[in-house]
């Protein structure tokens, strides 16, 4: 699996958490062929071919919404990353 986050300022005591994950098939075979797969591959477009994976995206992105107490349900992006805001804690 891999994810791309990221992380802005909301509102004063808030931030806004974007989240996208995606699948990459690590085929072993195509290891131990010497045959790895190319970076294009295991990248998002416009950079790469991978395709995001909306369900395990919103599972995610619900375990972080409950775990960091956010302040609405997960709205989507134009960039196909799904968004929540939670409150800036500092300890």
């Amino acid at each position: 699996m891999c994810a791309h986050v990221r992380a802005q300022w909301a509102a004063p005591g808030q931030v806004k958490i974007a989240l996208v994950c995606w699948v990459v098939n690590m085929d072993t075979a195509r290891y131990f062929g010497d045959n790895p797969p190319v970076r294009e591959e295991m990248r998002l477009p416009p950079e790469g071919t991978a395709e995001w994976d909306e369900e395990l995206t919103s599972r995610v992105i619900g375990h972080l919404a409950a775990r960091m107490n956010a302040l609405a349900t997960a709205l989507p992006t134009t960039d196909e990353h799904l968004t929540i805001t939670v409150p800036l804690v500092l300890t």
